[in-house]
């Protein structure tokens, strides 16, 4: 049995009052795997928690696009009285726009996204999706599993990327609105069959969004296998805790609990060996800027054209614990990460070049920052990693 839990907590420091009085908002993730093999992850979110707002929440539900065979895509929209609204599609699971307040209480989107279904059909970057079967790399998509060796789908060089060149993030997912006395919520179930995109054992996977009575998201997901596989599925948003997706974020400050990373060869593969991070720019154990040594003359961050790394946290015992700290100054948002899980890809939007566009801006390079609580990038061939 494996047990982890993810934490994401985005809240915004006020002037005058301390941080959890003007607003928050938190994820928490529980997945564990049992003897029948089945799997639950649980996220909370708390979406700023304003004093004295009256509790009114709702779900809305609209035709968002249609794919090329016809199937129909629906957005559903939770809002609460406070004016926060999370925005999703039954596409990839996929959160469209996370609006929040800043330090005056101004609310503003702080994720990438696209203004139409067409947008992440193209997508290639993940923007808001849930990705899966296997988040991060696992080298040239090969795997050995109870003696039997695996081949996945290549589709990042001669490497297999966050569940291949589909995955969970191009399915379309059965979406329901269901009762829940917490508050409104939406279903969505995806049927992984056996052998997609190489990966054994059929998967039923199912992520339940709600926005609770005391404005909180509530995100669920239940999985069931009927063979020994690998599940290591995680959220791939992009950040800009500045609420205008056009400015750098290499001047938002940063701190990771994490004494060292794993170490890259230039596929961004693992080499098997942890990297110290003392006295080099991967020592965030104080905070940094982004910016202020991305460029360094480092072969690390020459592999990953900047930050696009795993972590290996402290005290991984599996409870959960604070790893992740980011402040953005101006606006005064503050975005908290708490995992019990081993390792963090902290990616630094380093392929952002401008190719993408959503929201009525173009994204251009650093303009957002990705996030993702996981196992250890490659680790089904890394018996020293941990599981």
């Amino acid at each position: 049995m494996s047990l982890y839990n993810k934490v994401l907590v985005l809240h915004c420091i006020p002037h005058y009052v301390i941080i959890f009085k003007e607003g928050v908002l938190s994820m928490k993730t529980r997945n564990y795997l049992n003897r029948c093999g089945r799997m639950s992850v649980i996220i909370l979110c708390v979406l700023f928690n304003q004093l004295n707002a009256k509790v009114e929440t709702m779900v809305e539900k609209n035709l968002y696009g249609k794919l090329p065979d016809g199937r129909e895509v629906y957005q559903f929209t939770l809002k609460n009285a406070s004016g926060a609204t999370v925005k999703l599609i039954n596409y990839g699971a996929i959160v469209t726009s996370l609006c929040v307040p800043n330090r005056n209480g101004v609310i503003e989107d702080v994720v990438l996204g696209y203004d139409s279904l067409q947008g992440y059909i193209n997508d290639q970057s993940y923007f808001g999706a849930i990705v899966g079967r296997y988040g991060n790399r696992i080298n040239k998509g090969t795997f050995v599993l109870d003696g039997k060796e695996y081949h996945l789908t290549i589709n990042d060089g001669e490497n297999h990327l966050h569940g291949g060149k589909f995955g969970f993030f191009k399915a379309l997912w059965d979406a329901k609105v269901v009762n829940d006395s917490a508050g409104p919520s939406v279903a969505m179930t995806y049927v992984s069959p056996d052998g997609e995109e190489g990966y054994p054992g059929n998967v039923t996977i199912t992520v339940t969004y709600t926005l609770t009575n005391d404005n909180a998201l509530k995100i669920v997901y239940e999985g069931k296998t009927d063979k020994p596989t690998l599940l290591n599925p995680t959220h791939h948003s992009y950040f800009n805790l500045s609420g205008s997706l056009t400015t750098s974020i290499l001047d938002h400050k940063l701190t990771i609990d994490a004494d060292s990373i794993t170490e890259i060869d230039n596929r961004l593969i693992p080499t098997g060996r942890l990297l110290d991070v003392t006295n080099t720019p991967f020592d965030f154990r104080t905070f940094h800027t982004i910016g202020e040594r991305i460029n360094d003359n480092h072969l690390q961050l020459q592999y990953g054209k900047g930050y696009d790394h795993n972590w290996a946290l402290n005290s991984f015992n599996g409870k959960v614990r604070k790893v992740v700290e980011v402040y953005e100054e101006k606006s005064g948002r503050v975005l908290e990460v708490l995992t019990d899980q081993p390792g963090i890809q902290f990616y630094s939007g380093n392929f952002l070049d401008g190719s993408q566009k959503g929201k009525g801006v173009v994204y251009q390079h650093r303009t957002a920052f990705c996030l993702e609580p996981q196992c250890f990038p490659d680790s089904p061939n890394h018996p020293n990693f941990p599981s």
